[in-house]
C-alpha cells in the first residue's frame, strides 16, 4: 500500500473514530501525525509539527477573546440592536447586510478570515436572540466573504491575476469577479431558502451579569472602549493591512489590562475544544501535502489525456483540499496544474479559472477552515455542537456538489 493512500486512509479513521467514540477529533488528528509521521516514516515531531496552523490558532483564540469582552460588556447586544434598527426591524433581511458587508470588506482587500472575524460574531448574536440557527447568519458571512475575494482590489483576486499572468496566459479580471461573486450569491440564495423559515428555540434567558458594583458611566466607557477596539480591527486589517490575529489579540489585551473583572469572564469565551478540532485536523492534512499527496494528484491529472475531465478533477482536488487546508495555499498549488490545459486552447482560461476559485472558496464554510471554525466558535456553548454538525453536513454537500456545478456552468456551458 502506497504512503500516499495509507494516510488517507488513517484520516478516514480518524473521522470514523471520532463519531463513534465522541472524542475531539483534533485529538485524534494530532495523535494520527505523530503515528504516522514519526512511528510509520520516521520523521522527527518538528517535521510532523511544520504544519501546525499557528496563524490560525491566534485567529481563534484572539477574535474569540475579543468578542467574548464585547458579549460580556454587551457590546455585541448593542451593535445588534443597532442592525435591527437599521433593518427596519425586518429581520430577514440581516442575513443579507452580512452578506453584502463581508463581500465589501473583501472585494475593498479584506482577508476572507478577518471580514468573517468582525461580521460572524455580530451575526451569530443577532441569529440566536431573534430564534434563528447560528448557523444561517454564519453562511452568510463565509459566503459574502467568498463573494468578494475576486476582486481586482482583493486579496484572491491579485493572487489568481498574478499567477495567470506569469504563465502568459489572458484573464479577463472582471469577469473572474463577476463570475465568483453570481456563484457564491447563488449558494447565499440556496442557503436563505433553507433556513430563512426555519426557527430554533431561543436559548433560556440568562441571570442578568453582575455590575451591580459597577457605575453606569463606567459601563458605558467601557462599551465605548470595545467598540473603538472593534472599529480598530476592521481599520487595521482592511485599511492597513494588518495581521488579524494579533491585532485583535493586542486590542482584547490592551481592553483586558484596563477591565480586568470582564476580561477574566471573557476567557470563558475563548474555544478551547474548536481551537483543538481545527489545529489538529489541520496539521495532519498538512502533513500529507508535506509527503506530496497533492503533488501525486497532480502527476495523475497531468497524465489525463481529455482536458475536460482533467478540468473536473482540478476542481474536485480545489474544492476537497481547501476544506481542510488554506484556500490562499491551495489556489497558489492548483493553478499551475490547469496551466498546460489553458496554454492548449482546448479550455477557456477565464473559464477555467472561475471555476476553480468558485470550487475552492464555497467550501471555506467546512468546520475546518478558519472561517468556518470562527463561525462555530463564536456560536453559544448551547448551540456550538448542532452549528458543527450543520456546518460539517454543509462543507460535505457542497465538496460533493459545488466543483462539478461550476465546472459545468462556466467550463462546460
Amino acid at each position: 500500500m502506497s504512503t500516499e493512500l495509507t494516510g488517507v486512509l488513517i484520516l478516514v479513521a480518524v473521522f470514523v473514530l471520532s463519531s463513534v467514540r465522541g472524542l475531539n477529533m483534533g485529538v485524534l488528528a494530532l495523535v494520527a501525525a505523530f503515528l504516522f509521521g514519526c512511528a510509520g516514516l520516521g520523521r522527527t515531531a518538528e517535521d510532523v509539527l511544520d504544519g501546525f496552523p499557528a496563524e490560525m490558532f491566534v485567529v481563534l483564540v484572539a477574535v474569540t477573546f475579543l468578542f467574548g469582552i464585547a458579549r460580556v460588556n454587551g457590546t455585541v447586544d448593542w451593535l445588534v440592536h443597532a442592525a435591527v434598527r437599521a433593518a427596519g426591524h425586518r429581520a430577514g433581511v440581516v442575513p443579507w447586510i452580512l452578506f453584502l458587508v463581508a463581500a465589501l470588506l473583501c472585494a475593498t482587500g479584506a482577508a476572507s478570515p478577518a471580514a468573517v472575524a468582525i461580521v460572524a460574531p455580530i451575526g451569530v448574536t443577532f441569529a440566536v436572540r431573534h430564534g434563528l440557527a447560528p448557523l444561517y447568519a454564519g453562511l452568510m458571512a463565509v459566503n459574502g466573504a467568498a463573494a468578494g475575494s475576486f476582486s481586482p482590489t482583493g486579496i484572491l483576486g491579485g493572487i489568481v491575476n498574478s499567477t495567470v499572468s506569469q504563465n502568459d496566459l489572458s484573464m479577463s479580471g472582471g469577469q473572474l469577479f463577476a463570475g465568483t461573486f453570481a456563484f457564491n450569491l447563488a449558494v447565499a440564495g440556496v442557503t436563505w431558502l433553507f433556513f430563512r423559515r426555519r426557527h430554533v428555540e431561543s436559548p433560556p434567558p440568562t441571570a442578568p451579569r453582575e455590575r451591580a458594583d459597577t457605575p453606569a458611566t463606567a459601563v458605558g466607557v467601557e462599551q465605548a472602549a470595545t467598540l473603538a477596539a472593534m472599529i480598530g480591527l476592521l481599520l487595521g486589517t482592511t485599511v492597513l493591512s494588518f495581521d488579524t490575529g494579533f491585532t485583535a489579540l493586542t486590542l482584547a489585551a490592551a481592553l483586558a489590562l484596563f477591565f480586568r473583572p470582564t476580561a477574566q469572564k471573557a476567557t470563558q469565551e475563548i474555544a478551547w475544544p474548536v481551537v483543538l478540532l481545527v489545529c489538529g485536523i489541520v496539521t495532519y492534512i498538512a502533513f500529507l501535502q508535506t509527503i506530496g499527496v497533492v503533488d501525486s494528484l497532480g502527476t495523475m491529472i497531468a497524465d489525463i489525456g481529455a482536458p475536460l475531465l482533467a478540468a473536473l478533477i482540478i476542481c474536485y482536488v480545489g474544492g476537497v483540499v481547501s476544506a481542510f487546508a488554506s484556500t490562499t495555499g491551495i489556489l497558489g498549488a492548483l493553478m499551475p496544474l490547469a496551466v498546460p490545459f489553458l496554454a492548449s486552447g482546448a479550455i477557456g482560461t477565464t473559464e477555467m479559472v472561475i471555476a476553480l476559485a468558485a470550487s475552492a472558496t464555497v467550501v471555506d464554510a467546512s468546520p475546518f477552515s478558519t472561517n468556518g471554525a470562527l463561525v462555530i466558535a463564536n456560536t453559544p456553548e448551547p448551540r456550538r455542537e448542532d452549528t458543527y454538525r450543520g456546518l460539517l453536513r454543509w462543507g460535505a454537500g457542497v465538496c460533493a456538489l459545488a466543483p462539478v456545478t461550476a465546472w459545468f456552468t462556466f467550463v462546460v456551458l
